[in-house]
């Protein structure tokens, strides 16, 4: 009798084993389109959705809170820019704005600034102090916040801009400077930073003392 149980115990055991280790066949099957009947599941079907990109535009960058700085964006950099939930968007380049980017912000109640900057270069180039500080107003307003301000390549009319924001933000200039040639590069303007230490901020100060510095 001892044997027999010990005979029937190891089987018992086994037979657990083997329904333990037996893969199961749920993990097989696809999920079939709506109405697929016994067709097999389309290639689609049977492979994960492709995972959505989020490209910064070129030289993009945190300026401040709610503050940010690029190149153009181009439909590429649209998914990226949804996730900065922008108010306002402020463009330096005289061209019309293209349509797709117009598209992009009237879908995402997002409000254009143009302020039309000439970007040639030195050393015929003209920064005109009067549209900076025009700008610079919309830039301060934090109502217009969160806000992207870019120019073609984000280098030289941005940075001239951003620069003069640092003075109303009380920075030295050996700091604004290093900032201006991080984006510039070897493509750096004596010109701009001339006007960016020349620029007057007395007549935006009263604007300044509401900007988180």
């Amino acid at each position: 009798m001892g044997e027999k149980r010990e005979v029937a115990a190891a089987a018992e055991e086994q037979a657990a084993v083997a329904t333990v280790a037996k893969p199961s066949c749920y993990s097989l099957v696809f999920k079939l389109p709506a109405g697929g009947g016994n067709h097999m599941a389309s290639r689609e079907d049977r492979e994960p959705a492709e995972e959505e990109l989020f490209v910064p535009p070129l030289n993009f960058a945190m300026v401040d809170c709610g503050l940010y700085r690029s190149g153009f964006p181009d439909t590429a950099n649209f998914s990226f820019l949804k996730t900065l939930s922008l108010r306002s968007v402020l463009c330096l380049c005289p061209e019309p704005y293209p349509k797709a980017n117009l598209e992009f912000l009237e879908e995402n109640g997002i409000r254009l600034f143009q302020f039309g900057i000439d970007g040639r270069k030195e050393p015929f180039v003209n920064i005109p102090e009067d549209t900076i500080t025009e700008a610079l107003k919309v830039v301060l307003d934090v109502r217009n916040h969160p806000l992207l301000i870019h120019c073609k390549r984000g280098k030289h009319r941005t940075g001239c801009l951003v620069g003069c924001l640092r003075k109303l933000q009380h920075w030295c200039l050996t700091s604004i400077f290093d900032e201006y040639q991080r984006f510039a590069a070897a493509k750096t303007r004596v010109t701009d930073l001339r006007f960016i230490e020349r620029f007057d901020t007395a007549s935006l100060r009263y604007l300044s003392a509401s900007f988180s510095s």
